[in-house]
């Protein structure tokens, strides 16, 4: 494609991006298409991508997709660089179905829902003790799955191991199974119990390896957490786990969410209306947003309905008025959600 470059051009950047190669349109003040190049998803070809944007004109903004995952590295850079840069959705299905697909196609459209306002998203930065936080509590959930797994596995093996074997295991809880089973002798035998004990203490073992890389892990996020936000654990029914959740849904920069109900929509607590016929002033579950801090802001409400006197007195009022209780919850969801938006902001 023919470059066309007009210094006094409000130049709209849009990027579809991908793990080797993004691929970038740029697009004039009215919408005509300026230049479409191919740059390495990597800081050269970052570097190259700004300059080369830079040469068609004044940047007005970049809309990147992906700014999470394929597009963080690009976005970081052109923040860095004092480019204003706007989170672009991925065209959905029925765009797609219309327009066709192709990298340059999707880059345009990214361009285009910016320069249109339709795409006003502002990213996450990336870059502080919130980051960390999501780095340390991606490896917790997985290393959390995996001591399910092997407890499970652990259980199943013993269920049907042979006696006395079994007899000696089966009424021991997860914690004693797991001690006694790292500490058996198998012997050089490869009979079924030897096998079976082999077996038991090499999953017992992997769970005490997991389990003591979640206390490392646990300990790094509560040396984080109060760092990142202290206000956020004074709040009833806050700890560190559930305030590391709604780190990571907010960001380094909370600011971004520009009102209370912006941060009760990206945590899927927002009320959505269902009405119908002679059902009315009722609200359903959104099914929407963060379900992380989704169900971060549930186990706070649940710590708030067995332990907070004011909220067992609004359960009580809101119980009176005719609510039932998934509507009760669902309104203190969006109450602690306005509170956790005030404690990040402050």
């Amino acid at each position: 494609m023919s470059t066309m470059t007009n210094p006094g051009a409000h130049v709209t950047v849009g990027v579809d991006t991908h793990l080797e190669t993004h691929v970038a349109v740029a697009l004039d003040q009215v919408g005509r298409v300026l230049a479409q190049q191919s740059f390495p998803a990597d800081p050269p070809g970052y570097r190259s991508l700004l300059r080369w944007s830079r040469a068609l004109g004044h940047v007005h903004a970049f809309g990147i997709e992906g700014t999470g995952c394929y597009g963080a590295g690009l976005a970081r850079a052109a923040r860095q660089a004092g480019h204003r840069v706007i989170e672009v959705d991925r065209p959905d299905r029925r765009s797609r179905r219309a327009r066709g697909k192709s990298d340059p196609v999707d880059a345009e459209a990214a361009a285009r829902a910016v320069l249109a306002g339709t795409a006003t998203g502002v990213p996450k930065n990336r870059d502080g003790d919130v980051e960390s936080i999501r780095a340390l509590r991606v490896a917790r959930r997985g290393a959390v799955r995996i001591r399910i797994q092997v407890a499970n596995q652990l259980h199943a093996l013993v269920i049907s191991a042979p006696e006395p074997l079994r007899e000696n295991l089966r009424r021991l809880s997860t914690r004693d199974l797991v001690t006694t089973a790292a500490a058996l002798r198998p012997g050089p035998a490869l009979d079924p119990t030897a096998a079976t004990k082999h077996a038991v203490k090499i999953l017992a073992r992997r769970h005490q390896d997991v389990d003591h890389d979640i206390a490392v892990l646990d300990d790094l996020l509560r040396q984080l957490v109060p760092r990142a936000c202290p206000g956020l654990l004074e709040l009833f029914g806050v700890g560190t786990d559930t305030a590391g959740a709604l780190l990571v849904t907010a960001g380094d920069n909370p600011d971004r969410l520009h009102s209370d109900p912006a941060f009760a929509n990206l945590c899927g607590v927002a009320p959505l209306p269902a009405n119908s016929g002679k059902t009315t002033g009722r609200h359903r579950l959104n099914r929407g947003g963060d379900r992380q801090a989704n169900a971060a802001l549930y186990r706070i409400v649940l710590c708030r309905l067995r332990y907070d006197p004011v909220t067992r007195d609004y359960v009580e009022r809101r119980t009176t008025e005719g609510l039932t209780k998934p509507e009760i919850i669902r309104c203190l969801k969006r109450y602690v959600a306005r509170e956790v938006r005030h404690a990040l902001l402050a």
